[in-house]
């Protein structure tokens, strides 16, 4: 791992998804995808892409700007900001968008990890 690695992943919610959502959350569904579900999309990618298996989620800050449509294509994006591998920590800023380019949230990601070492340079 090295400060600048990014790993990325693309979905859309379908109506079906989003009244299944709020089935399981015991509410009304909603007009747009809620917030949980494009946050599930960096939960999925710190722990099945970067930094992978074994990843524990210590933190995480997002400011949402905008609401994303069912069938919307959603890009979530996490990229390395600092490693401190003393402390197997990594720092990482998550954004989504839209398939335009909006951005719907954004923000920042703490997480625990076995490995931190940073990538050698060359």
């Amino acid at each position: 791992m090295k400060v600048g690695d990014r790993a990325e992943l693309r979905r859309s919610y379908t109506a079906a998804d989003l009244a299944d959502f709020a089935a399981l959350a015991g509410a009304a569904p909603a007009a747009h995808v809620p917030e949980p579900l494009i946050a599930a999309l960096f939960s999925h990618l710190l722990g099945v892409d970067l930094p992978g298996a074994g990843t524990n989620y210590l933190k995480q800050e997002l400011h949402f700007t905008g609401r994303a449509a069912p069938q919307t294509e959603l890009t979530a994006t996490v990229e390395i900001t600092r490693l401190r591998p003393e402390k197997h920590l990594v720092d990482l800023w998550a954004r989504c968008t839209d398939a335009g380019g909006q951005v719907i949230c954004e923000g920042r990601a703490l997480v625990k990890t076995r490995d931190v070492t940073p990538a050698a340079r060359g």
